[in-house]
Order: C-alpha cells, then sequence, then structure tokens
C-alpha cells in the first residue's frame, strides 16, 4: 500500500520515471500477496498515466486489469457466500439451528455462480476449507471432504512459493488438511502434512507457534492411537497438556482434554474419570464454546465411564439427564445414530444380562456395520459397546473395526 501511494503521489507531482517504478514493485508485490482489490487500483494508475510511459505495453497492461477485474469479482462472490455459510454455521453452534447445511452449500455456490476453480487464493481456499470442516463435523462424515484434498493439494503445488507470504491462511490449510486426512482414516499422509506444519512452526513467529502448539499435539495423538501405537498417542497428548502455557486458548485445551478421557475410555483406565472432572465448565458453556455435538460427547463419554466401572445408578441417572436435555435437538437434526446408540445402552442399564440375548447382540452388530457409522469417533462409541457386549478391550475392539473397514 505504501508503494502504491507514494508511487501514485509521484506521478501527479510528475515525477514520471520513478513513480512508475514504485508502481511496478507495487503491483509485482500485490501479486504475491494475492491484494486483487489493491492490485485493481495500482493498474487503474499505470492505466491513467499510461500515455507518459514509453516503455509500457498498453495492450498487455490492459490484458492485466481485465483479468484482475475478473478476479476481484470472483473473489467478492466468494466473499458473499463465504460470509452466508460462516453465519448459518454460527446459528447452528450457538443457536442449535436446525438447517440442511448440504442443500445450503449447493444453492449458495449456485446463486453466485461459484465454482472449486474459482479459487484463487491462500485465502478463499482457507475459507473453503473452513467450511468443509465445520460440514464434516456437524455431519461428523469426513468422507464428505474428501473430495477437497487433492484440490487442495494441488492449489499448494501450484502457488508453493508464495506460502512464505500467506503463513497465517498456508499454516490453517495445513492444519485443516492434516485434520481431513486422518478423519478419512489417511494417518500417515496427516503426519506428512503436521510434520509440513511443524517445519514452518519452527521458522515462523511465537505467536504462531502458540496457535497452533495444542492443535499439534492433538491430531499428532489421534494419528499414533489409530494407527495403534495407544501408549505412544497417550504420551502425546499428556505432554502437549503438561507443557500448554498458562494463557492457552481454552477451547484448544478442552479437545485435548476430552481426546485423553476417550483414550482411558478406551484403555478402560480407571482415571478417566479423574480427568474428565478436569472439564469444569457447565454444559452450557461447552455447547456455546465447543458446539452441541462436542458436548454430547463428552456427555456420552461420562455416562460409559460410570457403566465401564459398574457405576450403574449413577450412569442411569446421567442417561437419562443426558435423554432430557438432548433427546428433541437429536430428533431435530436426524443424529439416528446417537439415538440408537442411546436406546442400546438405556436397555443394558435396565438389565446387564441383556448382553447376552441375541437380538440385542445383533442390534448392536448392525449399529457396528452401517455404513453411516464409519467415522472415527463415532467408531469409538461402537467399539466400546461392542467390547461390552464381547467382554473385550474397547481400544482393540476398535482397531478391530478399523482393520475390518480398510
Amino acid at each position: 500500500m505504501r508503494l502504491f501511494v507514494v508511487g501514485r503521489f509521484l506521478l501527479e507531482s510528475e515525477f514520471i520515471k520513478i513513480g512508475f517504478k514504485c508502481l511496478q514493485r507495487a503491483e509485482e508485490k500485490a501479486l504475491v500477496l494475492e491484494q486483487f482489490s489493491l492490485l485493481n487500483e495500482i493498474l487503474q494508475i499505470r492505466l491513467q498515466y499510461a500515455h507518459l510511459d514509453l516503455t509500457v505495453n498498453l495492450e498487455l497492461l490492459i490484458d492485466r486489469f481485465t483479468e484482475n477485474q475478473q478476479k476481484l469479482q470472483r473473489e467478492a462472490k466468494f466473499q458473499i457466500a463465504y460470509a452466508l455459510l460462516r453465519s448459518e454455521l454460527q446459528a447452528i453452534h450457538l443457536k442449535a439451528k436446525i438447517i440442511d447445511l448440504n442443500k445450503l452449500i449447493l444453492s449458495t455456490l449456485s446463486k453466485y455462480r461459484i465454482s472449486l476453480d474459482d479459487l484463487l487464493s491462500f485465502k478463499s481456499l482457507y475459507q473453503l476449507l473452513y467450511i468443509a470442516n465445520e460440514y464434516a463435523a456437524i455431519h461428523q462424515n469426513y468422507t464428505l471432504v474428501r473430495s477437497f484434498l487433492k484440490t487442495a493439494d494441488n492449489f499448494l503445488m501450484t502457488y508453493d512459493q508464495q506460502s512464505k507470504h500467506n503463513l497465517f491462511y498456508y499454516l490453517h490449510i495445513l492444519y485443516y488438511l492434516a485434520n481431513f486426512n486422518l478423519r478419512n482414516g489417511f494417518f500417515n499422509e496427516s503426519m506428512v502434512y503436521l510434520e509440513r506444519l511443524k517445519e514452518v512452526l519452527s521458522q515462523g513467529n511465537a505467536v504462531f507457534r502458540a496457535q497452533f502448539q495444542l492443535r499439534c499435539h492433538l491430531l499428532m495423538a489421534l494419528n499414533f492411537h489409530y494407527l495403534g501405537d495407544g501408549i505412544k498417542g497417550l504420551s502425546v497428548l499428556r505432554a502437549g497438556i503438561k507443557q500448554a502455557p498458562a494463557k492457552s486458548n481454552e477451547v484448544d485445551l478442552a479437545d485435548l482434554q476430552l481426546c485423553l478421557v476417550m483414550f482411558l475410555t478406551q484403555f478402560e483406565d480407571k482415571t478417566a474419570l479423574i480427568e474428565l472432572r478436569q472439564l469444569i465448565r457447565t454444559d452450557a458453556w461447552y455447547e456455546k464454546k465447543m458446539g452441541m455435538l462436542w458436548t454430547i460427547r463428552k456427555s456420552l463419554l461420562e455416562i460409559l465411564i460410570h457403566i465401564q466401572f459398574k457405576h450403574i445408578d449413577l450412569a442411569t441417572f446421567k442417561l437419562k439427564s443426558f435423554v432430557g436435555r438432548y433427546k428433541k435437538y437429536l430428533l431435530n437434526v436426524k443424529e439416528n445414530r446417537v439415538i440408537d446408540f442411546v436406546k442400546l445402552v438405556e436397555k443394558y442399564l435396565l438389565n446387564p444380562t441383556i448382553i447376552q440375548v441375541k437380538s440385542f447382540r445383533e442390534a448392536v452388530e448392525a449399529l457396528v456395520k452401517n455404513e453411516e457409522n464409519k467415522d472415527l469417533f463415532v467408531m469409538g462409541f461402537l467399539a466400546w459397546l461392542k467390547a461390552l457386549v464381547m467382554s473385550q478391550n474397547p481400544y482393540q475392539v476398535l482397531l478391530r473395526l478399523m482393520k475390518e473397514d480398510i
């Protein structure tokens, strides 16, 4: 911006040669930083004073201006679409608003005639991946975003040299790709993105390192866990929590803590309940800050822990409370997986010997085999239920289910 202002001032003051030099440098910098709006102003000034530039190829200058205007218009449409989708996502998280997000995304992209080919910048790719991540998280189905993996990877390969000039967006893109690969079961690919993320962070400033430190620990721990090295995953997770700075983001820290509870529950470790009690906020706070599904997962884990350690009366009380608080929401969002799971848990609490009944075992197996239940986090709950029926370790059952699903 400074070069542009100086260049324009110099041209207005009739310092023609040095003015054009400043504008040339400003144009080159704006291109690298993907600042299409600023680039539009620079090219307008260059056109305005083109008759004074004896070296200019006017036809090429006009082509650059026209091409940038098209980019600017596409970027503007993308920003409008992003704002609308982001607003609806906020309503889902904070107000439990019921929305067919898939239909909304398709209609919004269609309305503004946006395609994935319109990806012009690190910023727009980041925004696309953000929406995709929220969409997949709400549906607990990351196969829905697999198509973005190749699109994003191709973009990064094409514009690799510009990544250092767009560090904020680049780091978030690497994080999202690590997460998408993890949730799709591509653990080694996820690790590759995490290593790239850690490498870039080691060269960057302390603000970015603090922002991504806990998230990196979380994804790394999850990768080890699902690769079958649960002890390593647990170690990484504990290290992340222990090393967390005093002013760590409470949302990221809560994610790590709940993940620790999940690991310990799958290991049948009695400290799971102790770690769960570290999450001291109210459910209302977690619903607002972490989202409805995160809070539902936390509440279900608490019930499973109490069942695991034979606190049947307390588990029954917690389940009744859970149903009272979330049944209407789950029905409204058509989250039948959770409803079916809770019904089976409720049957067990009413009659623990039911795990020997053929119809109950078949119902558990049907839930496990359902294609809609292949999300890693969903499989974790189903593995716990199947382990209960089979009198086996939940973590070992989970690994076996994942292997069968490959």
